[in-house]
C-alpha cells in the first residue's frame, strides 16, 4: 500500500515522483467519475513548504490523458511561467497561483465542475444543509463565494477567492463549481468524492419537494468529529482506485 505523500522543502526525488503520480491519478479518476469538462479545470499540489512551488496541469490537456511526467512545476512568484506553448491558462494561474501563495497549508488544490456540486453552487442559497453523514462530514469546513464575475482569470479574482476560502477546506463557488483542498492528494480527492455525494443527496432530497429533516448543529458537529477517526479511508480508497488505473493503462505513472 502506498503511503500518503506531503512534500517538505527538502523532499527527495522519490517523494516528488509519488506526488506526481498521485496527482496524475486524480485527473484520470476525475474524468472516470464524470467530473471533467472538455480540456478545462485544474488540479495542483505544492512541492515546497511555503506552497509557492507547485505542480499543475498544462494548458488544455484532457484529464484522461495526463501522465505524471506531463505536470508542470511552477513558481507562483515567477510570471514567466505563463510564457511558452505549455503554459497554464490564465484561470489556472490566477486561481492556483493565488491560493498556493496565500494558503501554504493548502497542499493540494482540486477545482472542477462536478455535476451535483455545481448544481448546488447554482442555487440562490447554495448552503450545504446538514441532513446525513456525508453532509455533516463538512460541518464548519465550507466557505462560500457568491460573487460570480465570469471566468476567474485575473489577479483580483484570485485574491477574492483566497479571502473566500479562508481557513476552510472546501469552497463552493457560486454559479461556478467547487474547489477542495487537502494535505495529500488522497485526502483532497476523498473530500471531493464525498462533497459530490453530499451535494447529490441534498439536491435529490430537495427535489422531492418535501421538508428536509435537518440535523442540529450539535449532532452535525459530533458527526464531523466522528469522521476524523475514519480519515485513513482516504488513502485506502485512493490506492484501490489507482490499482484500477494500473489494470487499464499503467502508463499514467510515467
Amino acid at each position: 500500500m502506498n503511503v500518503a505523500t506531503t512534500i517538505a522543502p527538502d523532499a527527495d526525488a522519490g517523494d516528488r515522483a509519488t506526488l506526481r503520480q498521485d496527482l496524475a491519478a486524480a485527473f484520470r479518476l476525475c474524468h472516470r467519475f464524470g467530473w471533467s469538462e472538455s480540456v478545462g479545470n485544474h488540479f495542483s499540489a505544492a512541492v515546497s513548504a511555503d506552497g509557492r512551488k507547485f505542480l499543475l496541469n498544462r494548458r488544455w490537456q484532457h484529464f484522461a490523458t495526463i501522465r505524471a511526467g506531463d505536470l508542470l512545476l511552477l513558481d507562483a512568484d515567477d510570471p514567466v511561467a505563463m510564457e511558452g506553448p505549455d503554459a497554464p491558462d490564465p484561470s489556472a494561474w490566477a486561481v492556483h497561483g493565488a491560493l498556493h501563495r496565500a494558503l501554504p497549508q493548502a497542499r493540494v488544490i482540486l477545482h472542477c465542475h462536478s455535476p451535483y456540486a455545481t448544481a448546488l453552487a447554482c442555487l440562490k442559497d447554495p448552503t450545504l444543509l446538514l441532513i446525513d453523514n456525508n453532509t455533516a462530514r463538512f460541518f464548519g469546513r465550507v466557505g462560500y463565494d457568491l460573487a460570480f464575475g465570469g471566468i476567474s482569470d485575473t489577479a483580483a479574482e484570485g485574491a477574492h477567492l483566497v479571502e473566500a476560502m479562508g481557513e476552510n477546506s472546501v469552497l463552493v463557488m457560486g454559479n461556478h463549481g467547487v474547489t477542495v483542498t487537502g494535505d495529500t492528494v488522497a485526502d483532497a480527492f476523498e473530500d471531493l468524492y464525498f462533497f459530490e455525494k453530499a451535494a447529490q443527496t441534498l439536491i435529490l432530497a430537495r427535489s422531492s419537494g418535501e421538508e428536509l429533516a435537518l440535523l442540529s448543529d450539535a449532532v452535525a458537529r459530533n458527526t464531523a468529529a466522528g469522521w476524523r477517526a475514519y480519515r485513513g479511508m482516504a488513502q485506502r480508497h485512493f490506492d484501490y482506485l489507482k490499482s484500477t488505473l494500473d489494470s487499464e493503462d499503467p502508463a499514467w505513472r510515467d
